[in-house]
């Protein structure tokens, strides 16, 4: 194998083994936003909310 196709493999196989994570962290967040943010539980809903105002989601 040459070099290239090495260091190609190489960085395949670091892009998949970060997948996971960025899968995991992205299915929280979205249920961190819609899942509790639409919640009746006011506490839960309220810290939703002002988690939005940081990412710069306007109000419903």
């Amino acid at each position: 194998m040459t070099k290239a196709i090495i260091a190609r493999m190489a960085s395949e196989t670091e892009i998949s083994a970060k997948l996971p994570s960025a899968m995991f962290a992205a299915l929280l967040g979205l249920f961190i936003v819609y899942g509790i943010g639409f919640a009746p539980v006011e506490r839960a809903h309220a810290a939703a909310h002002d988690g939005r105002h940081v990412f710069s989601f306007p109000c419903d």
